[in-house]
């Protein structure tokens, strides 16, 4: 194992929380008396803020609105969300494999931690993490390095001995700028294609084959 950090992202990532997120969309475009949203485009958000997402889909930018959105978007989302997010195939063995290694692992990403702590617990890989940076813990969201730069100096690691695992181009910018390798995931909605403009260590069609390709 070259790699002295192991970090990723979430959604996409590690875990599918469709269900409830598409739900929670849907809930709040009714509330707010806006069309119904496909499954396509709100997965299409998933990564960014929940506001982002909200304005990728209305063209509204009303910071009022945009926070009316996630208030109504967490109404429904927040009690579903723990018991309908599912790992990913091979996200529990690659993360198990790693921690028995002796790696450090850890979670950077746009979610709200509030969220990701109740999500992690649910599945019973929290303790598997040394450290978990989420999007309301820092001043901007990815692809701004922060939270994967915070995560670094925690560890007391340098850019080329971590590899930042992500599943769209925003985790591939952020490891960019933050001076870290990265490997990415298509169990997104981002094609592998998308990727090649960007640094990339290893393009994987799931985390199976990302712990064939780290040699675990």
């Amino acid at each position: 194992m070259k790699f002295k950090a192991v970090l990723f992202d979430f959604d996409y990532t590690l875990g599918d929380a469709t269900e409830s997120i598409v739900a929670g969309f849907r809930h709040a475009f009714e509330k707010m008396g806006l069309p119904e949203p496909t499954e396509a485009a709100i997965r299409s958000t998933v990564g960014y803020l929940l506001k982002d997402g909200y304005t990728m889909l209305t063209g509204d930018s009303d910071p009022e609105r945009q926070e009316k959105f996630v208030r109504l978007f967490q109404e429904k989302c927040r009690p579903m969300q723990p018991r309908t997010t599912k790992l990913l195939p091979g996200a529990r063995d690659l993360l198990e494999a790693l921690h028995g290694a002796g790696v450090p692992l850890g979670i950077i990403t746009s979610k709200r931690n509030e969220a990701l702590q109740a999500v992690l617990e649910a599945l019973n890989i929290r303790e598997l993490f040394t450290l978990t940076v989420s999007g309301d813990q820092v001043r901007a969201p990815k692809p701004d390095p922060t939270g994967l730069l915070r995560a670094m100096e925690t560890l007391g690691v340098t850019g080329d001995q971590v590899l930042y695992c992500g599943d769209t181009v925003l985790d591939a910018e952020t490891a960019q700028r933050a001076g870290t390798h990265f490997a990415a995931v298509t169990t997104g909605v981002t094609p592998a294609a998308a990727f090649q403009a960007y640094p990339c260590d290893h393009v994987a069609t799931d985390m199976v084959d990302m712990k064939a390709w780290l040699g675990l």
